[in-house]
């Protein structure tokens, strides 16, 4: 009996470590553009918690490697992807600050047999194999038909378009352009770009109505000067707003009526959807249907701003 008993011990002591040893890990890199905007964090909570949810459910054990410049830099970012793939990395997800910088890196990734995925600001010549976001076509065009509407169709709109070399940012400029030709009572009076931080879009707003008192439209195509407070410092209607993003801090301006409408970024999913979409590839070799995957924008109002203001408790619980 004692005999049997030991086997059945050692038994269950070797399965145990069969098992253990059968539980595969696969590290996902995750470069975002910077580490201080929110809506990266929010990335990165939604990465990790797909990490989590697919872990449990694929048994594996995924894990998720942040390797996001402290602001805004194409090159660390490529520095940060070529290091991730010589640390055993098994796939990629990566926002590109500069798609020209980050083609040879994302490529070179790729050769060594690492998939890439990108997500909210896409690099199109190279080899990644699928782009998670907006399309930002549409997401320009969409800002400005909001704005339009808020202003009755006439006014001068200045465009905040942050980094110049960005390529998303550069099809979001494109589309309110496009979408302001329909209305002959607009004019654009120019793109302002900017450093990607809160206080620099703040500083950028505030100089350029300073020069340009006639100014009575923004379309902002990132929200980042409302990240801060009190950024803008016109009476709530007197000059009209439409940003994209809808994170905590912006929410005020909806609320004190100096901005009708934010279209949120799904940024959470831009983490989540990408993990996803990378372990389908890794471990199912499993492209998706498409190349671009878009993710809808969600319009935030004064009816919705306090429903959708909850999401954010899972997004950032920090």
């Amino acid at each position: 009996m004692k005999k049997l008993l030991l086997l059945a011990a050692v038994t269950l002591v070797a399965g145990a470590s069969l098992a253990s040893a059968a539980t595969r890990t696969i590290t996902i890199g995750l470069v975002a553009k910077s580490q201080g905007n929110p809506v990266f964090q929010a990335a990165r909570i939604g990465a990790q918690d797909a990490a989590k949810e697919l872990s449990k459910k694929r048994g594996l054990d995924i894990k998720i490697d942040w390797r996001t410049p402290n602001e805004e830099d194409a090159q660390k970012q490529a520095e940060a992807i070529e290091q991730l793939v010589l640390s055993g990395a098994e796939g990629l997800a990566v926002s590109c600050s500069d798609a020209n910088k980050l083609t040879d890196a994302i490529n070179s990734a790729v050769a060594n047999g690492v998939p890439v995925a990108t997500f909210d600001s896409d690099a199109p010549n190279s080899k990644r194999f699928v782009t998670y976001g907006v399309d930002d076509l549409d997401c320009g065009i969409q800002t400005m038909a909001e704005l339009a509407k808020v202003m009755g169709g006439k006014g001068i709109v200045a465009i905040l378009a942050g980094n110049q070399n960005a390529p998303n940012l550069q099809r979001r400029v494109q589309g309110v352009r496009q979408e302001a030709k329909k209305y002959p009572g607009i004019t654009i009076r120019d793109v302002y770009y900017h450093k990607e931080t809160p206080q620099d879009a703040a500083a950028k707003v505030e100089q350029v109505m300073q020069a340009n008192p006639d100014i009575t439209g923004w379309a902002m195509i990132g929200g980042w000067a409302l990240f801060t407070e009190n950024a803008l410092k016109w009476q709530p209607g007197t000059v009209q707003c439409v940003s994209v993003d809808a994170l905590p801090a912006q929410l005020a301006y909806i609320k004190s009526g100096h901005v009708p409408v934010l279209l949120a970024q799904q940024c959470y999913q831009w983490g989540y959807r990408s993990v996803e979409l990378l372990i389908e590839k890794i471990v199912d070799k499993k492209n998706p249907p498409a190349v671009k995957e878009v993710s809808a924008l969600i319009p935030v109002t004064k009816d919705t701003v306090d429903e959708f203001g909850r999401n954010w408790k899972k997004w950032l619980p920090n």
